[in-house]
């Protein structure tokens, strides 16, 4: 074929190809709803969802071809179950569960759209998934590290302020996962183990927060630990704000609590769990099952460390601890 041609065709393709899709779209157009327990501002939870984008368009899935709708609840339990309802109502193809909260949410709402979470708590035990390697219904996805990761977070804490005796469980009973009774557990035999007392500190909103100060009492040797939900997680300032008045060392799952002013945290790169989501996403719009897509778990976590808080509340971490750090916040 001579250049001529051979551009010539590539010229009609060009012109030729949109006005295909665009004919075709009622047919090609997919819908992905987005259940998000935070609020819309969250400048975090914002960067997964751009992740979770960027992703589906490497894997061909541009804005011609997906629509998407999101809804987000600001750490309010009750909107998620309206949001969810909503969702359904939108008729997607798939629906992406940003956090265990949103997970149980859209699985009480629907048991034939496919679900796929991102950084949800122990979908086993909540009873959306048969297995882990074969879930069998309508949910799967990639979840947080295994709850026995609690004793991990205790050990954090002795390490870095070995005069530790007592530590503050802080989570919110209407947001926190399912398994609360199971990650409780966990924390109850760590606790024992290294000599620690366990004081649970249930919150509901901004004042339960404020009261934090008065649990541990004003005797040295406290600390806090913040189970994350979306409740936590919205809140996560007033609460990094208490640990900071009070001196305590506190420790976290994700990142965006020590960036906001937090001591430590332990946890998944939440970035790259929602680039992973988006992979089981195109998998089903492609047709395959959520039944036969095994729950992925992370196989590394990262520990993030704000010195300049530990220096501001006069904790001097060890070097070698610092050394093992993925990232360290000056």
């Amino acid at each position: 074929m001579r250049r001529r041609e051979l551009i010539a065709l590539f010229a009609s393709a060009a012109v030729t190809w949109p006005f295909a899709a665009r004919a075709q779209s009622p047919e090609r157009l997919r819908r992905i709803g987005v259940l998000i327990g935070t609020a819309e501002n969250d400048a975090y939870f914002e960067a997964r969802l751009v992740a979770f984008r960027e992703a589906l368009q490497k894997l061909g899935w541009t804005e011609r071809l997906v629509r998407m709708e999101y809804r987000f609840a600001e750490g309010d339990a009750a909107r998620l179950q309206v949001y969810a309802r909503e969702l359904i109502a939108f008729n997607p193809d798939v629906l992406l569960a940003g956090g265990s909260t949103p997970m149980a949410a859209l699985g009480r709402a629907t048991r034939t759209i496919p679900i796929v979470f991102a950084n949800a708590s122990d979908p086993l035990g909540s009873g959306l998934v048969a297995s882990l390697a074969k879930p069998g219904g309508n949910v799967t996805g990639f979840a947080t590290p295994e709850l026995s990761v609690a004793g991990k977070w205790l050990d954090i804490l002795k390490e870095i302020a070995p005069a530790t005796n007592r530590v503050a469980v802080v989570f919110n009973p209407q947001t926190a996962p399912g398994s609360r009774s199971q990650f409780l557990q966990f924390l109850e035999a760590a606790t024992a183990s290294l000599g620690l007392r366990r004081i649970l500190a249930p919150v509901a909103d901004v004042s339960d927060i404020e009261a934090l100060g008065n649990v541990l009492g004003p005797e040295p040797g406290g600390a806090m630990l913040v189970w994350p939900d979306i409740f936590t997680t919205t809140h996560r300032k007033p609460l990094v704000e208490v640990a900071f008045r009070q001196r305590w060392p506190a420790v976290y799952r994700d990142r965006e609590f020590v960036v906001a002013g937090g001591l430590i945290s332990y946890g998944s790169d939440l970035q790259e769990v929602f680039r992973q989501a988006a992979s089981y996403v195109d998998r089903i719009l492609k047709g395959e099952k959520p039944a036969d897509l095994p729950v992925q778990q992370p196989t590394k976590l990262e520990l993030v460390v704000n010195l300049k808080t530990a220096r501001a509340i006069g904790l001097k971490i060890p070097e070698s601890f610092l050394l093992r750090a993925d990232e360290v916040i000056e």
